[in-house]
């Protein structure tokens, strides 16, 4: 915990916060900055880290949602694809424009059943033809059309799409091409809106790792990892804990059956060969089974995801072999000249959706939409709680603001600022140019005396935050790099343990960076790290040495990775994306 949030918990009384968010994924973490953007003084908790639940497990995508058209749900498309534009210009530094490619096996096929999905039906997915989805496109690209940053669809013939995806199987008739978008680092940004909360309101607070230890007529204690409690009366509590919803409600004294959670799982590979084919885009394709499957380019890695299983332990998830084994197969299905093999996986992770409860017959089909069910206060409960259920990683800002209007009613206030238009974190004052984007990097090496390719690195990696950590003081400089990661440096991971509420090992490598996920991770910088943190957080020989296994063991039991001295290999320049 930085000095600051000390001092802000060492002052808190019990009747200071106005409002208690429990859960500090996405969808809380978004409502905490909202909030504390308009003056109500706020704690948001976790059990865990920030952004480490089903935030962490997204498919990276920012996305409108094309696959909601089936369904009729307009609104959320409508709205998604509004967010997407949005994140693409608040937050530059780790949301970024992905050209996404169709395979199409047919002209006509589908039709039929997308009339009666439409109206309705709950059965299974199924093929799509060249018609269908010209018609997905064209509607696609009308509904993304407010704040449009990026250009509209193309359908292509044979002949050229597969000049464009030269391993793509010779059974498709066409392609379409159209335009998302991906976000490089989901967990910071998670962390970056928790920031952002905290600068905003002086008297708004976080704690990560903090446990519930007692309800008792309106008090709620909390548990700090340090054996510290605090103790809040909160006018209003909204739960936004995701596939846990259900049992923090009834932690809470107000049984709720809300959830029926869907289990998504993806892998990484090592296959510069894949890579550099896709040439920057995304393709979205149908697997043989007739689910949705994706794969491109993340962090000079291939993503292949995801699967849609019903799951209700969001603290044992992680993705088994049938799911593997149905990834490979499916790419192998669709790319038949290049090879696939579990040998390539670098890291694989999988977590709950917290969807809501559903007699839907295929997962699939259960809405990706939000609602805020409100428990009102009863005996031995004073205060309401709202229940954040559903969403998507990409409408979060959206439903905060929703939410944060219902909360400022509920406390007879009104918003002082739209979030529309407001950047995060290391989006502020981004370069919006390529112009200015050199002159930001010429200045910022100028400046810190660094390289500029090595400014534009870390512009990429942290947004303009880069320029506040090069010019803090440190222990360590930018040529002190980690073992195994050359592209890390020592300087950054002591500013990030001195800065972003760090309270483990695992918070370093998995959410403030991309370390592990990147595969960059060897048990020789895994100790460089934890030297350190643990010179800043007073760890001793014993922590330092427990820390360091809780990494290796929740990376081999979770994300199949065994940490040793070989790193995946370093990702090439990203290919500039084809334009529309």
């Amino acid at each position: 915990m930085t000095p600051d949030l000390q001092q802000r918990f060492s002052n808190l009384g019990e009747n200071d916060i106005d409002v208690l968010i429990i859960g500090a994924g996405i969808n809380g973490a978004g409502l905490f900055r909202d909030l504390s953007i308009q003056g109500v003084n706020c704690l948001i908790v976790d059990k865990a880290d920030f952004g480490s639940g089903t935030s962490a497990a997204p498919s990276r995508l920012i996305h409108g949602g094309l696959k909601y058209l089936e369904t009729g749900e307009f609104g959320l498309v409508a709205q998604s694809t509004l967010e997407r534009n949005l994140l693409l210009k608040n937050a530059p530094h780790c949301v970024e424009p992905l050209p996404t490619f169709i395979p199409v096996f047919s002209w006509t096929r589908g039709i039929w059943a997308a009339i009666r999905t439409l109206f309705g039906s709950k059965t299974a997915p199924r093929s799509r033809g060249a018609v269908l989805i010209k018609i997905g496109l064209r509607l696609y690209d009308f509904f993304g059309s407010r704040d449009q940053v990026m250009p509209r669809h193309r359908l292509i013939l044979k002949k050229q799409a597969r000049k464009e995806m030269p391993h793509v199987t010779p059974a498709i008739v066409a392609g379409g091409i159209y335009y998302d978008a991906k976000i490089s680092r989901p967990e910071r940004l998670v962390y970056e809106l928790v920031s952002d909360g905290l600068h905003a309101n002086a008297r708004s607070l976080a704690a990560n790792f903090a446990t519930l230890a007692a309800v008792s007529e309106g008090r709620l204690t909390f548990r700090q990892p340090d054996g510290r409690e605090f103790t809040v009366a909160p006018n209003l509590v909204v739960n936004a804990a995701g596939p846990w919803i259900d049992h923090v409600n009834n932690l809470l004294g107000a049984t709720s059956h809300l959830i029926g959670g869907t289990k998504g799982s993806h892998i990484l590979l090592d296959h510069p060969e894949l890579v550099r084919s896709l040439n920057g885009h995304m393709i979205y394709f149908e697997a043989d089974d007739g689910r949705i499957c994706l794969v491109y380019d993340y962090l000079g890695l291939a993503l292949v995801g995801s699967t849609d299983i019903p799951a209700n332990d969001p603290d044992n998830v992680r993705c088994e072999e049938p799911e593997t084994e149905y990834f490979l197969e499916s790419v192998r299905s669709l790319l038949p000249t290049l090879r696939f093999d579990r040998d390539q996986i670098v890291y694989s992770y999988s977590g709950i959706r917290p969807l809501p409860a559903s007699d839907a017959a295929a997962p699939g089909l259960i809405s990706r939409d939000h609602s805020a069910p409100v428990k009102e206060p009863e005996s031995g409960r004073p205060f309401p709680i709202i229940s954040l259920v559903g969403g998507k990683w990409t409408t979060f800002r959206g439903f905060a603001e929703e939410v944060a209007d219902t909360v400022l009613s509920r406390l007879q206030r009104s918003r002082s600022q739209s979030t529309r238009y407001l950047a995060i974190g290391g989006g502020k004052a981004f370069p919006a140019d390529a112009q200015q984007r050199s002159a930001w990097i010429r200045d910022t090496a100028s400046r810190s005396g660094v390289a500029a390719e090595r400014a534009d690195e870390l512009l990429r990696r942290y947004g303009t935050t880069a320029a506040a950590l090069l010019s803090s003081a440190s222990g360590y400089t930018d040529e002190q790099r980690l073992t195994g990661a050359p592209r890390y440096s020592l300087r950054e991971i002591d500013w990030i343990v001195r800065n972003e509420i760090v309270v483990h090992l695992s918070d370093i490598v998995m959410r403030r960076t991309t370390l592990a996920i990147e595969g960059r991770l060897t048990l020789a910088g895994l100790r460089e790290i934890a030297g350190v943190a643990g010179a800043t957080l007073d760890w001793n020989a014993e922590r330092t040495a427990s820390e360091i296994q809780d990494v290796v063991s929740q990376l081999s039991r979770f994300h199949g990775q065994a940490l040793t001295g070989k790193v995946a290999a370093e990702p090439e320049k990203a290919p500039r994306p084809a334009s529309g």
